[in-house]
Protein backbone atom coordinates (compact mmCIF):
# COMPACT_ATOMS: atom_id res chain seq x y z
CA UNK A 1 0.00 0.00 0.00
CA UNK A 2 2.81 2.32 0.53
CA UNK A 3 4.39 1.74 -2.69
CA UNK A 4 1.17 1.97 -4.24
CA UNK A 5 0.24 5.23 -2.41
CA UNK A 6 3.93 6.63 -3.51
CA UNK A 7 3.10 5.67 -7.24
CA UNK A 8 -0.11 7.06 -7.42
CA UNK A 9 0.51 9.96 -6.05
CA UNK A 10 3.68 11.11 -8.50
CA UNK A 11 5.80 10.73 -5.26
CA UNK A 12 4.20 13.46 -3.65
CA UNK A 13 2.93 10.64 -0.40
CA UNK A 14 5.76 9.21 1.21
CA UNK A 15 4.48 7.51 4.19
CA UNK A 16 7.66 6.28 5.15
CA UNK A 17 9.37 2.76 5.97
CA UNK A 18 6.88 0.57 7.45
CA UNK A 19 7.90 -1.46 10.81
CA UNK A 20 9.46 -4.06 8.83
CA UNK A 21 11.33 -1.99 6.62
CA UNK A 22 12.85 -0.39 9.90
CA UNK A 23 13.69 -3.50 11.96
CA UNK A 24 15.36 -4.86 8.77
CA UNK A 25 17.63 -1.73 8.42
CA UNK A 26 18.03 -1.81 11.92
CA UNK A 27 19.54 -5.37 11.50
CA UNK A 28 22.08 -4.07 8.47
CA UNK A 29 22.82 -1.40 10.50
CA UNK A 30 24.28 -3.53 13.27
CA UNK A 31 25.55 -5.81 10.87
CA UNK A 32 27.50 -2.98 9.01
CA UNK A 33 29.19 -1.16 12.20
CA UNK A 34 32.86 -1.01 11.64
CA UNK A 35 34.82 -2.66 13.87
CA UNK A 36 38.63 -1.52 15.15
CA UNK A 37 41.23 -4.26 14.68
CA UNK A 38 40.77 -8.11 14.02
CA UNK A 39 37.67 -10.74 15.32
CA UNK A 40 37.63 -13.73 15.63
CA UNK A 41 34.32 -16.34 15.98
CA UNK A 42 34.19 -19.84 16.78
CA UNK A 43 31.95 -21.95 15.44
CA UNK A 44 31.69 -25.52 16.84
CA UNK A 45 29.22 -28.53 18.70
CA UNK A 46 29.53 -31.89 19.86
CA UNK A 47 27.49 -33.06 17.49
CA UNK A 48 28.14 -33.28 13.51
CA UNK A 49 25.03 -33.22 11.21
CA UNK A 50 23.52 -30.14 13.03
CA UNK A 51 24.20 -27.18 10.61
CA UNK A 52 27.91 -25.98 12.18
CA UNK A 53 29.16 -25.94 8.63
CA UNK A 54 25.86 -24.57 6.92
CA UNK A 55 25.30 -22.07 9.59
CA UNK A 56 29.58 -20.83 9.29
CA UNK A 57 29.06 -20.13 5.12
CA UNK A 58 25.23 -18.79 5.91
CA UNK A 59 26.55 -16.35 7.92
CA UNK A 60 30.09 -15.38 6.67
CA UNK A 61 28.07 -15.12 2.95
CA UNK A 62 25.70 -12.57 4.89
CA UNK A 63 28.35 -10.72 6.64
CA UNK A 64 30.41 -10.70 3.32
CA UNK A 65 27.20 -9.00 1.37
CA UNK A 66 26.22 -6.35 4.19
CA UNK A 67 29.93 -5.34 5.20
CA UNK A 68 31.77 -2.95 3.65
CA UNK A 69 35.09 -4.73 4.53
CA UNK A 70 35.71 -8.86 3.22
CA UNK A 71 35.23 -11.39 5.98
CA UNK A 72 36.61 -14.77 5.80
CA UNK A 73 35.52 -18.48 7.12
CA UNK A 74 38.49 -20.90 8.28
CA UNK A 75 37.90 -24.79 8.30
CA UNK A 76 39.75 -25.98 11.07
CA UNK A 77 37.52 -29.52 11.15
CA UNK A 78 39.75 -32.15 12.35
CA UNK A 79 37.44 -34.40 10.57
CA UNK A 80 37.61 -33.67 7.19
CA UNK A 81 35.83 -30.93 6.99
CA UNK A 82 33.77 -29.77 3.73
CA UNK A 83 33.49 -25.52 4.11
CA UNK A 84 34.70 -24.98 1.28
CA UNK A 85 32.68 -27.71 -0.34
CA UNK A 86 29.63 -25.92 1.29
CA UNK A 87 30.75 -22.14 -0.12
CA UNK A 88 31.75 -23.15 -3.73
CA UNK A 89 29.87 -26.31 -4.65
CA UNK A 90 31.75 -29.95 -4.35
CA UNK A 91 32.25 -30.03 -8.38
CA UNK A 92 33.81 -26.55 -8.42
CA UNK A 93 36.16 -27.32 -5.50
CA UNK A 94 37.20 -30.61 -6.51
CA UNK A 95 38.06 -28.96 -9.92
CA UNK A 96 40.03 -26.42 -7.79
CA UNK A 97 43.81 -26.98 -7.21
CA UNK A 98 43.83 -24.34 -4.05
CA UNK A 99 45.66 -25.45 -1.35
CA UNK A 100 44.49 -26.12 2.30
CA UNK A 101 45.32 -25.23 5.57
CA UNK A 102 48.49 -27.31 5.96
CA UNK A 103 49.95 -25.92 2.40
CA UNK A 104 49.27 -22.96 4.16
CA UNK A 105 51.40 -23.49 7.42
CA UNK A 106 54.05 -25.16 5.13
CA UNK A 107 54.64 -21.49 3.68
CA UNK A 108 53.49 -19.54 6.25
CA UNK A 109 56.75 -18.09 6.46
CA UNK A 110 57.44 -16.70 2.81
CA UNK A 111 53.63 -15.09 3.15
CA UNK A 112 53.73 -11.52 4.23
CA UNK A 113 50.98 -10.05 2.32
CA UNK A 114 47.20 -10.09 1.68
CA UNK A 115 48.17 -11.22 -2.30
CA UNK A 116 50.20 -13.61 -1.28
CA UNK A 117 47.42 -15.17 1.27
CA UNK A 118 45.34 -14.81 -1.56
CA UNK A 119 46.44 -17.56 -3.09
CA UNK A 120 45.89 -19.65 -0.64
CA UNK A 121 41.86 -18.90 -0.32
CA UNK A 122 38.77 -19.95 -2.32
CA UNK A 123 36.75 -17.16 -2.49
CA UNK A 124 32.52 -17.96 -2.61
CA UNK A 125 31.32 -14.16 -3.76
CA UNK A 126 33.21 -11.51 -1.50
CA UNK A 127 33.39 -14.52 1.52
CA UNK A 128 37.42 -15.49 0.86
CA UNK A 129 37.57 -19.28 2.79
CA UNK A 130 40.59 -21.59 3.76
CA UNK A 131 39.79 -25.28 2.90
CA UNK A 132 40.58 -27.55 5.71
CA UNK A 133 42.53 -31.14 4.97
CA UNK A 134 40.41 -34.11 3.57
CA UNK A 135 42.78 -36.29 4.91
CA UNK A 136 42.21 -36.90 8.33
CA UNK A 137 45.75 -37.57 9.50
CA UNK A 138 46.61 -34.02 8.39
CA UNK A 139 43.52 -32.10 9.82
CA UNK A 140 43.78 -33.40 13.13
CA UNK A 141 47.62 -32.35 13.42
CA UNK A 142 46.72 -28.98 13.79
CA UNK A 143 48.17 -28.08 17.18
CA UNK A 144 47.73 -24.62 19.20
CA UNK A 145 50.15 -23.53 18.12
CA UNK A 146 50.26 -23.47 14.75
CA UNK A 147 46.65 -22.24 14.95
CA UNK A 148 48.11 -19.24 16.86
CA UNK A 149 50.46 -18.48 13.67
CA UNK A 150 47.08 -18.45 11.10
CA UNK A 151 44.83 -16.34 13.31
CA UNK A 152 47.81 -13.84 13.49
CA UNK A 153 48.23 -13.45 9.83
CA UNK A 154 44.44 -13.31 9.13
CA UNK A 155 44.60 -10.91 11.67
CA UNK A 156 46.66 -9.19 9.64
CA UNK A 157 44.15 -8.11 6.73
CA UNK A 158 40.84 -9.91 7.87
CA UNK A 159 38.40 -7.64 10.08
CA UNK A 160 35.94 -10.35 10.82
CA UNK A 161 37.11 -13.89 10.74
CA UNK A 162 34.70 -17.03 11.41
CA UNK A 163 36.33 -20.36 12.16
CA UNK A 164 34.52 -24.03 11.26
CA UNK A 165 36.06 -25.61 14.65
CA UNK A 166 34.22 -29.15 13.91
CA UNK A 167 32.85 -31.31 16.36
CA UNK A 168 34.25 -31.15 19.91
CA UNK A 169 35.91 -29.08 21.88
CA UNK A 170 39.61 -31.47 22.99
CA UNK A 171 41.05 -32.08 19.79
CA UNK A 172 44.89 -30.37 19.00
CA UNK A 173 43.61 -26.86 17.90
CA UNK A 174 40.83 -26.16 19.88
CA UNK A 175 42.76 -24.57 23.05
CA UNK A 176 44.49 -22.31 20.70
CA UNK A 177 41.03 -21.47 18.73
CA UNK A 178 39.15 -20.66 22.48
CA UNK A 179 42.13 -18.63 23.53
CA UNK A 180 41.91 -16.43 20.11
CA UNK A 181 37.51 -16.13 20.22
CA UNK A 182 36.02 -12.91 21.01
CA UNK A 183 33.01 -14.82 20.71
CA UNK A 184 31.11 -18.36 19.89
CA UNK A 185 28.58 -19.44 17.69
CA UNK A 186 26.93 -23.41 19.82
CA UNK A 187 25.38 -25.13 16.90
CA UNK A 188 22.47 -27.18 18.43
CA UNK A 189 19.47 -28.95 16.79
CA UNK A 190 15.72 -29.58 17.94
CA UNK A 191 16.67 -33.36 18.36
CA UNK A 192 16.79 -34.03 22.00
CA UNK A 193 20.70 -35.23 21.74
CA UNK A 194 21.65 -32.32 19.67
CA UNK A 195 20.25 -29.62 22.19
CA UNK A 196 22.27 -31.48 24.87
CA UNK A 197 24.86 -31.40 23.38
CA UNK A 198 24.57 -27.96 23.37
CA UNK A 199 24.06 -27.71 26.94
CA UNK A 200 27.20 -30.03 27.61
CA UNK A 201 29.48 -27.97 24.91
CA UNK A 202 28.33 -24.92 27.28
CA UNK A 203 28.83 -26.42 30.92
CA UNK A 204 32.18 -27.67 29.63
CA UNK A 205 33.39 -24.29 28.19
CA UNK A 206 32.17 -22.80 31.63
CA UNK A 207 33.89 -25.28 33.51
CA UNK A 208 37.31 -24.98 31.79
CA UNK A 209 37.90 -21.31 32.93
CA UNK A 210 36.29 -20.29 29.87
CA UNK A 211 32.70 -18.69 31.30
CA UNK A 212 32.39 -15.48 29.73
CA UNK A 213 32.28 -17.44 26.09
CA UNK A 214 29.54 -19.47 26.93
CA UNK A 215 27.73 -16.74 28.61
CA UNK A 216 27.88 -14.49 25.76
CA UNK A 217 27.57 -17.14 23.23
CA UNK A 218 24.83 -17.80 20.18
CA UNK A 219 22.82 -20.69 20.02
CA UNK A 220 21.61 -21.97 16.45
CA UNK A 221 19.42 -24.33 16.29
CA UNK A 222 18.94 -25.83 12.70
CA UNK A 223 15.60 -27.28 12.32
CA UNK A 224 15.54 -30.52 10.37
CA UNK A 225 12.95 -32.20 8.46
CA UNK A 226 11.11 -35.15 10.21
CA UNK A 227 13.62 -35.14 13.36
CA UNK A 228 12.05 -31.82 14.87
CA UNK A 229 8.56 -33.28 14.68
CA UNK A 230 9.66 -35.80 17.04
CA UNK A 231 10.03 -33.70 19.67
CA UNK A 232 8.86 -30.69 21.67
CA UNK A 233 10.37 -27.48 20.46
CA UNK A 234 9.38 -25.24 22.60
CA UNK A 235 11.19 -27.19 26.05
CA UNK A 236 14.23 -27.44 23.96
CA UNK A 237 14.52 -23.55 23.13
CA UNK A 238 13.64 -23.01 27.13
CA UNK A 239 16.42 -25.31 28.16
CA UNK A 240 19.14 -23.34 25.89
CA UNK A 241 17.60 -19.99 26.02
CA UNK A 242 18.79 -19.47 29.49
CA UNK A 243 22.62 -20.75 29.09
CA UNK A 244 23.49 -18.24 26.30
CA UNK A 245 23.45 -14.57 25.14
CA UNK A 246 21.20 -14.80 22.28
CA UNK A 247 19.39 -18.18 20.82
CA UNK A 248 18.68 -18.04 16.77
CA UNK A 249 16.32 -20.55 15.19
CA UNK A 250 17.59 -21.54 11.49
CA UNK A 251 13.95 -22.67 9.96
CA UNK A 252 13.51 -25.58 7.83
CA UNK A 253 14.93 -25.30 4.44
CA UNK A 254 15.61 -27.98 1.50
CA UNK A 255 18.84 -25.58 0.19
CA UNK A 256 20.02 -25.56 3.57
CA UNK A 257 19.76 -29.24 4.68
CA UNK A 258 20.91 -31.16 1.26
CA UNK A 259 24.52 -30.87 2.02
CA UNK A 260 25.26 -28.98 -1.17
CA UNK A 261 26.28 -25.77 -2.23
CA UNK A 262 25.08 -22.48 -0.28
CA UNK A 263 23.37 -19.54 -2.02
CA UNK A 264 21.38 -16.89 -0.13
CA UNK A 265 19.61 -16.17 -3.10
CA UNK A 266 17.78 -19.55 -3.11
CA UNK A 267 17.40 -19.58 0.39
CA UNK A 268 13.66 -19.05 2.00
CA UNK A 269 13.83 -15.39 3.36
CA UNK A 270 12.53 -16.98 6.76
CA UNK A 271 16.68 -18.41 6.63
CA UNK A 272 18.18 -15.30 4.89
CA UNK A 273 16.51 -13.26 8.18
CA UNK A 274 17.98 -16.13 10.49
CA UNK A 275 21.78 -15.69 8.72
CA UNK A 276 21.08 -11.98 9.29
CA UNK A 277 19.92 -11.80 13.21
CA UNK A 278 23.32 -14.38 13.69
CA UNK A 279 25.59 -11.86 12.04
CA UNK A 280 23.96 -8.97 13.90
CA UNK A 281 24.31 -10.78 17.52
CA UNK A 282 27.72 -11.50 16.17
CA UNK A 283 28.96 -8.19 15.67
CA UNK A 284 27.22 -7.07 18.61
CA UNK A 285 29.73 -9.18 20.94
CA UNK A 286 32.51 -7.57 18.98
CA UNK A 287 32.43 -5.22 22.19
Amino acid sequence: MRKLLYSVSGGTINMGPSEKEKKHQALVDRIARPLSGSRNTAVLSLKGGIGKTSTTVGVGMTLAKIRGDMPCAIDANPDSGDLAERALGERQFQASQQPTISDLLADLDEVDSLTKLQNYLHQAERLHVLAGDQDPALSDSLTAEEWLRIQTEFARYYPVILTDCGTGVTHNAMEGILHTADNLVIAAGFAVSGAQRARQTLTWLANHGYEDLARNSIVVITDKEHVSERVEKSLIRSSLRGMCRRLVVVPFDRAVVDGDKMNLEILNSSTRQAYMEIAAAIVDGYE
